[in-house]
């Protein structure tokens, strides 16, 4: 029993915990976060921890799933045409892995961590993008909410896909990517109709994720129990006290994590560009300066392209959830 319960064992429990409450406080994707958190804690290789968390996610994730169903939120019609895309190439991305990188655990290891460093990097993108939209939409005065969109099934199924093969590899893109890309493809949705939909699809495609990684990687159970032992109740107190907290704040700093880890990943990889020799703190450190400073004054300037004041209404908290005028 003392092999199990380590100091190793409750830090992954704290890191699920603090984890799970960000994304039942924001509803963004949990393998951004927890992916890069357990690497940098240094508790198993980049394999084991996607596969871990993916095995997780796929049980905290059917939770949030269940709900959305019983409330009826979710678009089935569209979740079903992302799933078709997505679990074929969720199964195949560990395999695609494996197959480039060969058998040498070293070099999974050192692939791995170049694709989730840029996964995050892609992820952080993404919440830039989804506030550069949701301007768009708010000062034309278009995208009247639509309950029942048309399909539109090969666009939908290569969005599916590009999630799928991302969550494969790395367990980054359900939460992020996918969601962006519905709100491009079907911008008459609403909040939370894109929230349930994104919900209802990534249960199968984290659980196909999550089979293919223990076909190839096996199950780490030490850091799969800890895991879930620390995430489920952290999700569920993050989506209690998630009315009361401004969301747009905690956003905003995660997205300054997403860049840092990504970048982080990258040089602990020894990507070439980073060098393979050392490793580069001070260059970490200042891409969070840079964002903090320089993200502010470049969104003011997008806004002044929009006809608006650089700084005031609407603001971020607004834009998370624009409101669409509904169709008469």
């Amino acid at each position: 029993m003392s092999d199990v319960i380590t100091t190793t064992f409750f830090a992954i429990i704290a890191a699920g915990f603090l984890v799970g409450i960000v994304v039942g406080l924001t509803g963004m994707g949990g393998g951004a976060l927890m992916t890069p958190a357990l690497i940098f804690l240094g508790v198993g290789e980049a394999s084991a921890v996607v596969t871990a968390d993916l095995t997780a996610a796929a049980i905290y994730k059917t939770g949030g799933a269940i709900v959305h169903s019983r409330e009826g939120s979710p678009d089935f019609k569209l979740a079903k045409w992302l799933i078709v895309g997505s679990v074929p190439m969720a199964l195949l991305g560990p395999w695609l892995i494996h197959k480039i990188a060969g058998e040498e655990p070293e070099s999974v290891d050192e692939l791995l961590l170049i694709c989730i460093g840029f996964a995050l990097l892609f992820a952080a993108s993404t919440y830039a993008l989804r506030l550069y939209i949701n301007l768009r939409r708010v000062r034309s005065g278009t995208g009247d909410a639509d309950p029942n969109p048309p399909i539109r099934p090969i666009p939908t199924l290569l969005v599916g896909a590009l999630g799928g093969l991302l969550v494969g590899i790395t367990s980054v893109g359900s939460g992020s990517v996918i969601m962006v890309a519905l709100l491009m493809l079907y911008p008459g949705l609403s909040a939370v109709r894109l929230v349930g939909t994104d919900l209802v699809q990534a249960v199968p495609l984290v659980l196909a994720a999550a089979i293919s990684n223990i076909a190839i990687n096996g199950l780490d159970w030490s850091l799969l129990i800890p895991l879930v032992i620390g995430s489920v109740p952290g999700t569920l107190i993050g989506s209690k006290i998630a009315p009361r907290v401004p969301q747009s704040i905690i956003r905003r700093g995660i997205v300054v994590v997403l860049t840092m880890s990504g970048v982080a990943l990258l040089d602990k990889s020894g990507w070439a560009p980073l060098s393979e020799d050392e490793t580069h703190p001070m260059l970490i450190a200042g891409v969070g300066i840079a964002m903090l400073v320089l993200v502010p004054l470049i969104w003011g300037v997008i806004r002044r392209t929009q006809g608006l004041p650089m700084f005031g209404s609407p603001t971020v908290a607004e834009l998370e959830n624009p409101p669409i005028p509904a169709r008469e």
